[in-house]
């Protein structure tokens, strides 16, 4: 189970960074449009792309503890404490953005169903943008339970230990710096 939730975390990635790639790609077309005289218009496209890869990338940014944190106030409390806190912090974002998850499954749905269209050159249909949406707020979901579960099973979270190798990775080389100097 551990090894497919891993894959489904990098796999999320790889369509984020695939997405962020695709930017580009939409802008040099548009670009080239200019010059080879044909109309393309990058605006709309890369803001779904935009969309897709901002949602993709939450759960591999989560597992890799790259979200923003603000830890004043978890660093300092006991390990008891502090776990109660992730706990909590873990329940509350897994429940608001299964919210939004499931919201954004019923847009994409509804989208669909009514044959809702972009209103630019391309006309395109509003569920396809709408499922990397919705995909990647369900991942986003799975994360957070998959932290849940491992911080109820007395584990140390992943996004939170991540967090303390790479701080204290800079500690050990700010003191094997400070060392050679002397």
């Amino acid at each position: 189970m551990r090894r497919a939730l891993d894959i489904l975390y990098s796999s999320s990635g790889l369509l984020s960074a695939f997405f962020l790639m695709m930017i580009g790609v939409t802008i040099l077309l548009q670009i080239a449009g200019r010059f080879l005289n044909f109309a393309f218009d990058a605006t709309e496209v890369s803001g779904f792309c935009m969309a897709a890869s901002t949602f993709f990338g939450l759960a591999y940014t989560l597992k890799a503890g790259a979200h923003i944190r603000v830890n004043l106030l978890v660093g300092k409390l006991s390990a008891p404490n502090r776990r109660r806190v992730e706990i909590w912090c873990c329940t509350l974002g897994a429940a608001a953005v299964a919210y939004v998850s499931v919201n954004a499954w019923l847009m994409a749905y509804d989208s669909f169903l009514f044959g809702d269209t972009s209103p630019g050159l391309m006309a395109v249909p509003f569920w396809i943008p709408q499922l990397g949406m919705a995909l990647g707020a369900s991942i986003m979901t799975i994360g957070l339970v998959d932290e849940l579960v491992q911080t109820l099973g007395g584990r140390i979270p992943d996004f939170a230990d991540a967090e303390a190798q790479a701080i204290g990775d800079e500690l050990e080389a700010a003191g094997a710096a400070k060392a050679t100097t002397r």
